[in-house]
């Protein structure tokens, strides 16, 4: 099994594909993380050499932010815009939808569960 930004890949699924497990990589940048090292999109990760292997960490370790690094920075960005106190920091704070979607009917994702109010007793 392929580790590769402390991420554990699985085995069978094609490379294009199972780079996208690992925070912060999608599918474009999958492809050209694998057109840069030369590795095709159709070989497995039980397929893959140590020498493979090595070349794709040493590809996202240079060139890509990923999983904790990434995710300290969007937390940090995040924490900035509520320090600053901006409409979108703001929405933040709150645990509202941050970005214009209504929130009447809508947006129990980010509201919870419904809170009743003026319920007769």
């Amino acid at each position: 099994m392929a580790r590769i930004a402390g991420v554990d890949l699985p085995k069978s699924k094609r490379m294009e594909y199972a780079l996208t497990y690992i925070y912060g990589i999608g599918l474009h940048t999958s492809r050209k993380i694998l057109d840069a090292t030369g590795i095709s999109y159709d070989k497995r990760v039980h397929e893959l050499t140590d020498a493979e292997a090595a070349t794709i960490r040493k590809e996202i370790q240079d060139n890509y932010m990923v999983e904790g690094d990434l995710r300290k920075k969007v937390m940090l960005d995040i924490k900035t815009l509520m320090d600053l106190g901006n409409y979108r920091g703001l929405r933040h704070r709150r645990g509202l939808p941050v970005r214009g979607q209504k929130t009447k009917t809508n947006a129990r994702t980010r509201k919870g569960k419904r809170k009743t109010v003026g319920a007769a007793s």
